[in-house]
């Protein structure tokens, strides 16, 4: 409940005081929210058969966003950031859409 919590604190905050982001961080700004959607629907999966611990939720979500973030950077510096950008949010598409078909079929036994 608390997540849920921070959740709505932040979207409120984030749309009264319209933050912007530095230039240099903006191409990493999408792919770090599919990492933590990554993390938020496996955390959901993980409550809905549950398994889910705080700490684990907590680690799998930072470390998701540095990975995506560090592989993202990596592709900047080699010159081909958009091919790994796509890449990271592919694999993270996929690790999204399977954790909400989970949801999905615990949720409606379908």
């Amino acid at each position: 409940m608390i997540a849920v919590v921070g959740l709505v604190i932040g979207v409120l905050a984030g749309l009264v005081l319209h933050p912007t982001v530095p230039v240099a961080l903006q191409p990493y700004l999408p792919i770090a929210v599919v990492a933590a959607l990554d993390a938020l629907f496996g955390g959901l999966r993980a409550k809905l058969d549950g398994l889910f611990d705080d700490k684990v939720f907590v680690v799998s979500f930072l470390s998701n966003v540095l990975v995506a973030a560090f592989i993202v950077f990596l592709g900047d510096q080699l010159g081909v950031g958009s091919q790994l950008s796509t890449a990271v949010v592919v694999v993270l598409g996929i690790r999204i859409f399977s954790n909400a078909a989970a949801i999905r079929r615990h949720l409606f036994k379908a």
